[in-house]
């Protein structure tokens, strides 16, 4: 399992290229991905089974992907957005329509995932990482057996807690909490979840995404928000760290693989999603991120710690508690005002 602290994983800034290889007589794979998502060692596996150099670029979200990639970024064979930010690049013309003979190693897709999506989604990418966000605590301060947003609320915790600075991922906790979808277009639903985060947002020490980890690893902070393979990473050097999907649920993420309609290496693109579908791969990989690969052939390969971690949220009726976060279009407009309104609330 790869380290919390002093780990040998790509550490990039967005617009930072890292390349595994120095000759120039080699096609290079061009990717762009978010930091951590590649186990290092595979990745020089695959450049030396293909004879070929792997290119990364990195992004901290998918809105600085996106804004990137409409001012002419680009250059890319194989990009990993999110299953809402998939849409957006499709239905702008961005992606090539995936070939699925192609990848005969997806015949392992998990099939509770499968049935989480829309086929159009399939067509134009294949689900690489299966995420989301829940609640992690400090077991040695905290007693939580019934892990819920309230906690978020509850002022003895004040100043020591963190919520995902994410618009879907905080607001979607506001309305699970109130009992919505965390897709809803109800301007009424989504003001009272807005009050709701506001309320909140006085009682934590901030919206964030990466330090979180190491503030609940070194106790700054009691509660937060994160992601299941953010904190497994943490749990699997702390034992007193826990987490769980809270009681309202909670919204689902699917990153995919997904090809770029301009990309240069489509052959090389396909071998590389073919080869994180092998399940020995993907279980090796799984190890190194912690997060979750829709691939059901490598779930019995991952290490015991991993395994034991994963099933409670792959049970049928957990994920039923859940949604997956879908583009909602112009509707996203009055999610851009409330997370404003929600910033610049004092």
């Amino acid at each position: 399992m790869k380290k919390l602290l002093g780990t040998l994983a790509i550490v990039l800034v967005a617009a930072t290229c890292l390349f595994w290889s120095c000759s120039t007589s080699k096609q290079t794979l061009h990717i762009y991905t978010f930091a951590d998502f590649f186990n290092l060692d595979l990745l020089e596996q695959f450049e030396k089974k293909y004879n070929c150099r792997i290119a990364i670029d990195t992004f901290d979200s998918n809105e600085s992907m996106y804004a990137k990639l409409r001012l002419g970024g680009g250059g890319y064979d194989l990009i990993t957005p999110t299953n809402n930010f998939l849409e957006v690049l499709n239905s702008q013309g961005m992606l090539q329509k995936i070939d699925h003979a192609r990848i005969p190693n997806a015949i392992n897709l998990d099939e509770n995932v499968f049935h989480l999506l829309d086929k159009s989604t399939l067509d134009y990418g294949l689900p690489y990482v299966f995420a989301f966000s829940g609640i992690a605590w400090r077991t040695d301060k905290i007693s939580c057996d019934n892990p819920s947003y309230a906690i978020f609320g509850d002022e003895q915790y004040r100043g020591r807690m963190v919520l995902l600075n994410d618009l879907r991922e905080a607001l979607g906790a506001a309305l699970r909490y109130k009992g919505y979808s965390v897709n809803t277009t109800d301007p009424k639903e989504l003001e009272e979840a807005k009050m709701q985060l506001i309320a909140w947002k006085n009682n934590i020490a901030k919206f964030e995404n990466e330090q979180y980890k190491n503030g609940i690893a070194n106790g700054e902070y009691l509660v937060v928000q994160g992601y299941n393979g953010d904190i497994l990473q943490v749990i699997g050097e702390n034992e007193h760290v826990a987490f769980a999907m809270p009681k309202e649920g909670t919204g689902i993420s699917i990153d995919f693989f997904v090809i770029p309609k301009e990309a240069k290496h489509v052959d090389l693109a396909y071998e590389f999603i073919n080869y994180f579908y092998d399940p020995v791969i993907s279980a090796k990989n799984m190890n190194f991120t912690c997060f979750l690969s829709p691939n059901r052939a490598a779930y019995a390969l991952v290490d015991d710690f991993l395994k034991s971690q994963i099933a409670p949220f792959l049970d049928e009726q957990t994920l039923k508690k859940s949604e997956l976060v879908k583009d909602l279009g112009s509707n996203m407009e009055l999610y851009y005002k409330a997370w404003e309104e929600v910033k610049t609330a004092t």
